[in-house]
């Protein structure tokens, strides 16, 4: 009896542990919230290949760098801008300088039933800003988020950042822009192209592609951090192979090696 009762507790204090390990091999990427609807995908993509998942957290990029800087416990970053993996390696966090994976777009998005109308060249904005059909317009904070920095940048180009800037609502993350400019909430606003090509999104209003060159390139690059786990590693990977570029050409990013 003592032997059976033994290795009872042998087989159940062993079941305990190995599903202890495996609940620590899920590992969390902090992604920028740009990748949303597509890392979503890809993710559902490794899983059926692999069996093996990990666990998403979006966010902005400049608030995920500041968290990592102190230590939070993310096994990998995917940032919309690239600056901030390169400060994060400068500061030996990373297993290196990681990889560019993507470069972003941005549009001009309005909502069904605004009175603002879609033009890739803001002309429609700029004259609404004027006669009173936008009170508010919506955007990432510029501070931490580079998709906000972008629409920032595009805005100045045209020279309505000034005009604009007291109707802003910003959001804190891309993707809280996006909420606010398909909501109503505001008469139109600035944000991710993949976001807007997500049908939830999509469907929701009208957008339009603003020219890339008036704003600085939206190069997103991912990273390891040191704390990597092989689950991570083999998910770093895995966004680089075809079947995960498919899904990002998908929903909009311009690939590395492709021209947009």
């Amino acid at each position: 009896m003592p032997h059976f009762l033994s290795r009872l507790l042998l087989i159940l204090f062993g079941t305990i542990a190995a599903s202890g390990v495996h609940a620590q091999e899920t590992p969390t990427i902090a992604a920028a919230s740009d990748l949303k609807f597509a890392l979503e995908e890809v993710a559902a993509k490794f899983k059926a290949e692999t069996h093996q998942e990990v666990r998403l957290n979006f966010g902005s990029s400049g608030n995920f760098a500041r968290q990592l800087q102190q230590g939070a416990p993310f096994e990998m970053f995917m940032s919309a801008d690239e600056g901030f993996v390169f400060q994060l390696a400068d500061a030996g966090k990373t297993m290196d300088r990681g990889t560019l994976y993507a470069e972003g777009r941005i549009v001009l998005f309005v909502p069904k039933g605004s009175p603002v109308r879609a033009d890739g060249q803001l002309d429609d904005v700029r004259a609404a800003t004027v006669d009173g059909r936008i009170q508010k317009f919506a955007i990432a904070n510029p501070e931490h988020a580079p998709y906000g920095r972008a629409a920032e940048q595009a805005l100045r180009n045209r020279g309505l950042w000034d005009v604009i800037k007291p109707k802003l609502v910003l959001g804190e993350n891309v993707s809280q822009a996006a909420q606010f400019a398909t909501s109503g909430a505001a008469q139109g606003g600035i944000f991710a192209y993949s976001l807007a090509l997500a049908p939830a999104v999509s469907s929701l209003g009208s957008f339009v592609l603003i020219p890339a060159e008036w704003h600085q390139p939206l190069r997103q690059r991912m990273v390891l951090m040191k704390n990597a786990t092989p689950v991570a590693r083999e998910f770093y990977r895995y966004v680089q192979m075809p079947a995960a570029r498919v899904t990002f050409r998908k929903f909009g990013f311009v690939l590395p090696g492709e021209a947009s």
